[in-house]
């Protein structure tokens, strides 16, 4: 959409299009939206310094935006959301939290009302002033009801003043008059109340900001001249999460260059400690302290003596990781998590009255480590001194009255029931608490917690047969292990670091559980560590061949990771086979299905043998309309899309709407063929409304040149040649440029074949074999382009089960492309060969199956 006119963003009608606005910069604690119909709106207020973050979403004004709302509002729309952001520029420049800190702010949202567009607000008041030729109105809403002196200066001189009663229920509106001598810049507005001033505004001249250059993508690895860079590059990739690069290569390019780089060592370490592989690591934290140690043996950065500390702990070489921590205690920045690490260890040595001392060092540095103040009060009560252990729970509840660490010692010493209130018992939340008892030592503390949790969730089970293993208490270990892996797997996924030690623990102590390895699997395989997945996944396999998620996972994981389709489609199979009640895995199976090229008319089949299953699902109820379209059911297809409520879901964006529109097109196709051209014309009207059920809108400026090439036709075929020639005028008219068509709201190349279509209707042939020329041009330079995603797209172009391979996607699209360019040429015998193509690579290729049609 062209704003460049002067187009006035702030009013919602004029945004057409789903859209994001997020400001660059601001001065102001505010961020607000105002319907000017209903005067009211909503108001967040933050110190803009630590919450600068300021977005606004909409899904834009039409009939798109129109469907959204009626998703995400009880009975009204429009739906607009503000986003703001805590210690974040905006999004998605998150910021970063170090081990034992805590970040706190304050933000307030609140509505106002009848004082039109706010221009300051603070938690107290909000105002508004609008200068228009000789008079400012003003308008002034209170928070809460108070007397407020209302003042308005020009250079610093009164010229209205007023005190007066106000509440939320009655705000202030006045229009001033004005001796127009100085600029709008003159005036300040005042509210104050004792005193003391609430909230002001003085307008700002036009900003001198100068507007930042767009955001560039980063440059491959090898074209990034320093290594500085590649490690920065690669931080904001883990910083960004970014959704298609990987920062692993920014790291090994930097080390290809300097072995030896600091940075670029500990950050590649971190990597694989928070993947769980913590021996892997250590090397890379031995390089990057050994530089920074070179020339001083006590470093400016402690972080890698830090990080290096950590993964010996989690290798259990204590000693080891005890003089790693205490270095990084010589740099300001680590002490306090060195000294609680320290404190940790020396506790299981059971050193206690010295590690209540370390537990103190570390509270000296941050006094809101909240788990070293947990370890105080633990570590008091164990030595007896009930009385410092209490005085530390209250010190942390003082500052957070839901540290859990603090409840449940608040609990053991005054057996008062606060901490099962507020927890409810969640076994996550007691796991995490058992696993800081157990760090320090503190065995049968942790195993007396997890004994009150749920006694059929499995991970609290095989937490306690580690805790118990890691007490000496082996037999008793082995049991706890037996009895978590006879437990349901449902809702049970790793994601703790200390997860890796329980799970490989329980393989070792139990190796007949299929469990464990099922479970450790899940964490390999969330945490890209695919080969180590694949092999748990299947050795649980081979301990119990009757669970169907092993055999699911592994299927997804032998063709996105092996590119092995054999064994991927046989392991789907049986995973379906074992529940043919999981509509999720038959929806994965006809993709594979799909992907392996199987024959719409077998896959249309497969699925109509549960039509229970494809009921429950709007994608696979779509992937069974797409079929039948395919297999020129159009009427069978449209009997579905009209009596089923869709609910749109992310990748999935176009999908139903797209369907809704090829199902009548067809009918109409068939009935301009019959010469049923009334109800061709009703169809294609009807072709034009997409009717609340299907779940979305029409996207602004959709292109529907087919809609409109063929409701020439149809009014040509009534003998309306002026009606006709309107429509294909309108079928003439729209993007002429063919793209890749990546994303579901780029052009179909299909359009600019229906525009060459009418131009030719319309006699203007020289332009449509033009644009014939253009389909087959691109199609014909395009074929061998490396494909990669864009870098800044947020997500892939569709919700893919498998990965895609967007060179062979493209190489389909471009003879797709080219069969088009060739058909409105005349040119049948070339258009048949590319379209054979494009069927021989994807036999479900919908444009290719209806647009071949034609030809006859």
């Amino acid at each position: 959409v062209d704003y460049s006119p002067g187009t006035d963003i702030s009013r919602y009608k004029n945004i057409p299009v789903p859209t994001s606005y997020m400001a660059y910069h601001s001065d102001f604690d505010f961020v607000g939206c105002y319907d000017h119909g209903r005067q009211a709106g909503m108001m967040h207020v933050a110190n803009h310094h630590i919450v600068p973050g300021k977005k606004q979403w909409t899904w834009g004004c039409g009939d798109f935006g129109r469907s959204w709302d009626r998703h995400l509002t009880d009975e009204d729309g429009p739906y607009i959301e503000l986003m703001c952001g805590a210690y974040t520029d905006n999004q998605p420049d998150f910021s970063w939290i170090q081990p034992g800190e805590e970040k706190q702010f304050a933000q307030i949202f609140m509505p106002y009302k009848q004082i039109g567009g706010a221009k300051n607000a603070s938690k107290d008041a909000v105002v508004n002033m609008e200068v228009a030729g000789d008079a400012a109105k003003i308008g002034v809403y209170i928070t809460a009801p108070r007397q407020v002196l209302i003042s308005l200066t020009r250079e610093g001189h009164p010229i209205f003043q007023t005190e007066v009663a106000l509440s939320p229920e009655t705000p202030f509106v006045e229009i001033v008059p004005l001796d127009w001598s100085s600029t709008p810049q003159a005036l300040r507005l005042s509210v104050k109340a004792d005193s003391e001033e609430l909230v002001s505004f003085t307008p700002r001249a036009d900003s001198q900001l100068s507007i930042p250059e767009p955001a560039k993508p980063a440059l491959p690895p090898r074209e990034i001249p320093s290594v500085e860079e590649l490690f920065l590059n690669g931080l904001h990739l883990e910083q960004y999460r970014h959704a298609t690069y990987a920062p692993e290569p920014y790291y090994e390019e930097g080390l290809r260059r300097d072995p030896g780089d600091s940075r670029c060592n500990n950050a590649m370490g971190l990597l694989l400690y928070r993947r769980g592989k913590f021996a892997e690591a250590e090397p890379y934290f031995r390089r990057a302290a050994e530089r920074l140690t070179r020339r001083n043996p006590n470093p400016y950065e402690g972080e890698p003596l830090y990080n290096l500390g950590l993964s010996l702990k989690m290798q259990g070489r204590y000693e080891e990781a005890f003089v790693a921590f205490y270095k990084a205690t010589w740099n300001a920045a680590w002490q306090d998590a060195a000294f609680f690490e320290l404190a940790r260890l020396t506790s299981r040595a059971g050193r206690w009255e010295e590690a209540l001392q370390l537990a103190k060092q570390a509270l000296e540095r941050n006094g809101r480590h909240h788990q070293a103040r947990h370890l105080q009060a633990a570590l008091s009560r164990r030595l007896g001194n009930l009385d410092a252990a209490l005085a530390a729970v209250e010190t942390s509840l003082q500052s957070d009255r839901m540290e859990y660490g603090a409840l449940w010692e608040h609990q053991l010493l005054t057996q008062d029931t606060q901490f099962a209130e507020i927890t409810n018992m969640n076994v996550d939340t007691l796991i995490e608490l058992a696993l800081d008892y157990a760090h320090a030592g503190l065995f049968d503390d942790a195993v007396n917690l997890l004994s009150r949790g749920s006694a059929t969730h499995p991970f609290l089970k095989y937490t306690i047969g580690w805790i118990l293993e890691q007490a000496g208490q082996r037999e008793e270990a082995v049991a706890m292990f037996r009895e978590a892996a006879d437990l349901p797997a449902e809702g049970c996924f790793p994601n703790r670091l200390e997860d890796v030690l329980i799970l490989t623990e329980a393989v070792r102590l139990n190796p007949a559980d299929a469990r464990a390895p099922y479970y450790l699997g899940n964490f390999w395989y969330a945490h890209r560590r695919y080969e180590e997945a694949i092999a748990a996944w299947e050795r649980a396999r081979s301990l119990n061949a009757r669970f169907p998620t092993v055999h699911r996972n592994l299927g997804l994981a032998y063709y996105n990771k092996l590119k092995d389709s054999q064994r991927s489609r046989e392991s789907l199979e049986t995973a379906f086979a074992l529940d043919s009640t999981d509509a999720r895995v038959l929806y994965e199976l006809d993709q594979l299905y799909r992907k392996l090229n199987h024959e719409p008319a077998q896959r249309l089949a497969f699925l109509e043998r549960y039509p229970e299953l494809v009921q429950q699902r709007d994608d696979l109820t779509i992937e069974r309309v797409t079929l039948l379209n395919l297999l020129h059911r159009a009427e069978d297809a449209l009997e579905i899309l009209i009596n089923r409520n869709f609910h749109p879901w992310e990748g999935g964006e176009g999908k139903v709407t797209r369907q809704y529109v090829i199902s009548l097109v067809e009918i109409s196709r068939r009935l301009i063929d019959n010469g049923e051209f009334e109800l061709a014309v009703d169809r294609l009207q009807q072709a034009l409304v997409y009717p609340p059920n299907l779940g979305e809108g029409k996207l602004y400026g959709a292109q529907e040149n087919n809609i409109f090439y063929y409701l020439g036709l149809a009014c040509e075929g009534l003998g309306e040649t002026d009606l006709a020639a309107d429509w294909y005028g309108r079928a003439a008219i729209g993007l002429s440029e063919p793209t890749s068509a990546m994303f579901y709201n780029d052009q179909p190349p299909d359009m600019i074949f229906y525009q060459g279509l009418a131009r030719q209707k319309l006699g203007h042939l020289d332009e449509a074999h033009k644009m014939f020329r253009t389909l087959f041009d691109y199609g014909q330079m395009h074929m061998k382009d490396e494909v990669r995603i864009d870098y800044f797209a947020i997500s892939l172009p569709d919700f893919l089960v498998f990965d895609e391979d967007l060179n062979r996607r493209n190489e389909i699209h471009c003879h797709y492309m080219m069969a088009l360019g060739h058909m409105g040429l005349g040119e049948t015998a070339l258009a048949k060969t590319h379209f054979a193509t494009v069927l021989k690579l994807d036999t479900g290729h919908l444009g290719a199956t209806l647009h071949q049609q034609l030809l006859r």
